[in-house]
């Protein structure tokens, strides 16, 4: 794999909190991004909607939305990997997956699900009304 991409993070605890937490609750984004969305990264082949270009610093950021059922985006928003290219030096920045709250909440505790769909602890009862109210809209 000459001239690959070599990922690099901006704060590797805190990413890789994000996405062991983004593995435990949300397999099918893990996957995806682990096994499809990495390799073609490595590859050159950037993903996700544009950011921005910072000239000062050669950097093109980039947010990837990794796939996720309805009912949580709509309450805890989608899922997305932020990331920066650095082309002349051949590296991936990988900064943060948002939304971060829920998943740096669900790394440190155990998170329960209300009809499917994962229950913030600090925002429980916010949670819980948005779901629904989700549900009585589509009835």
């Amino acid at each position: 794999m000459k001239g690959a991409y070599v990922f690099d993070y901006i704060n590797e605890n805190e990413f890789r909190k994000l996405e062991r937490s983004l593995k435990k609750y949300n397999m099918l984004a893990y996957k995806k991004l682990y096994f499809e969305f990495y390799p073609k990264l490595k590859t050159g082949e950037f993903l996700g909607e544009l950011v921005s270009t910072n000239q000062d610093t050669k950097a093109i950021s980039y947010e990837l939305k990794l796939p996720t059922d309805s009912m949580f985006s709509k309450v805890h928003g989608d899922i997305k990997l932020h990331y920066h290219v650095y082309e002349e030096n051949k590296i991936i920045m990988l900064d943060t997956i948002s939304p971060e709250d829920i998943l740096s909440e669900g790394h440190q505790s155990e998170l329960v699900t209300y009809k499917g769909v994962m229950v913030s602890k600090e925002h429980s009862e916010k949670d819980i009304f948005k779901i629904n109210l989700l549900n009585m809209i589509e009835k």
